[in-house]
């Protein structure tokens, strides 16, 4: 399991030493060490600190100052901490340091027994936290293996759209070229006609299964492509489903954003999207909507990319659209999954370092992504 990483700050080498002897003789853990406040916000920025044992009384930025200022650090805001003091025992800075976070006071001397005591309680909770991580790793895990099976028998029925038009054609041409063989019509051009036809026709087919063959693969390769390709890769996979359904798609990139460069897993993202855009296709055919629309908006909004995914299928109920990123849940009465959405928010957080919400908005629901640049 992995270790827990504990920082030392006191402005007296000697401390310094004497307290790591302390916690390294009883515990397996990794410690840090800094002299002065500067040096301890460089290694919390390296490092995953889970307990910060800092001194109150040093130059430059003493104790005190040093916390009220990690707690508006969002890396640092939550580390618990411990101020070791001989001087500021009086329950007056005691109060103070308890305002901004400090969880404890320990008095100089130390005693061995108390620190010990205390930092088992911490090594514990640690523990116990790692392991209910561990569990939902599974779990998550466990959810994107069933999202990716959902997903197969989609797109399985996706290539069947993508080949039925060039399979019908394909058959149209060799039928053409058998009759002309048998009336000895086929000559030279007709043959090369119908050669260059039927090429291009299993290049586009060809093409389609490369393009599946990308969805599915099993990495955490991340690749630079523009906003235009991450949202035009994932349109050109469900067109022919939405062309069958007759759904009018709309999409409108912004100029400023439309060349804007992310670093992201294709996979993962074309995922989302289509997770996003089948959703909509599920609720027009439930609710019979006529002339559905699904429409993708994407514009900068300061350091951000926002994009929204909206559609015209009468919105999420109100008792619903807090709990519709939760896994298993679903308000599809029989083909739900519940766990398409839960998935989507996942790989946006997790893989993408973004957000997404949704609201009602004029007749429909709108999703919306927001990822850093």
């Amino acid at each position: 399991m992995e270790k827990f990483n504990i920082l030392l700050i006191d402005d007296i080498v000697e401390n310094i030493y004497s307290l790591k002897m302390l916690i390294e003789d009883s515990f397996d853990v990794n410690t840090f060490w800094a002299l002065k406040a500067q040096d301890a916000m460089s290694i919390l920025m390296k490092e995953n600190i889970d307990l910060i044992l800092t001194d109150i009384q040093m130059p430059e930025i003493d104790g005190f100052e040093f916390i009220e200022y990690i707690r508006n650090i969002e890396k640092t805001k939550n580390i618990p901490t411990i101020f070791i003091t001989g001087i500021y025992d009086k329950d007056e800075y005691k109060a103070k340091g308890y305002n901004l976070g400090a969880i404890e006071y320990i008095t100089k001397p130390i005693n061995n027994e108390l620190l010990n005591s205390k930092l088992n309680i911490y090594i514990d909770l640690f523990k116990k936290r790692k392991l209910h991580e561990k569990e939902i790793a599974s779990k998550d895990a466990l959810l994107i293996y069933q999202s990716k099976f959902v997903a197969m028998g989609e797109m399985i029925s996706m290539i069947a759209h993508q080949w039925r038009q060039p399979l019908t054609t394909l058959g149209l041409v060799l039928d053409r070229m058998n009759l002309l063989s048998n009336l000895g019509k086929l000559d030279e051009n007709s043959f090369n006609e119908s050669y260059q036809k039927s090429a291009k026709l299993i290049q586009h087919m060809s093409k389609t299964i490369d393009d599946f063959q990308d969805f599915y693969k099993d990495d955490e390769i991340k690749e630079a492509l523009s906003i235009d390709e991450i949202i035009n890769k994932s349109w050109e996979l469900i067109k022919p489903l939405l062309n069958e359904e007759s759904i009018d798609f709309k999409l409108s990139i912004a100029k400023d954003c439309k060349n804007t460069i992310l670093n992201i897993n294709s996979s993962k993202t074309s995922q989302v999207f289509l997770n996003l855009y089948k959703n909509s296709m599920d609720e027009f055919k439930s609710k019979k909507i006529v002339n559905p629309v699904i429409k993708v908006e994407c514009f900068n909004v300061e350091n951000y990319i926002v994009i929204e995914i909206s559609d015209n299928a009468g919105g999420i109920p109100t008792q619903y659209i807090n709990k519709i990123f939760e896994p298993y849940f679903s308000t599809k009465s029989k083909n739900g999954t519940g766990i398409g959405l839960y998935i989507s928010k996942m790989i946006i957080e997790q893989n993408m370092n973004g957000s997404i919400d949704v609201l009602n908005k004029n007749d429909g629901a709108c999703f919306v992504i927001k990822l850093q640049t």
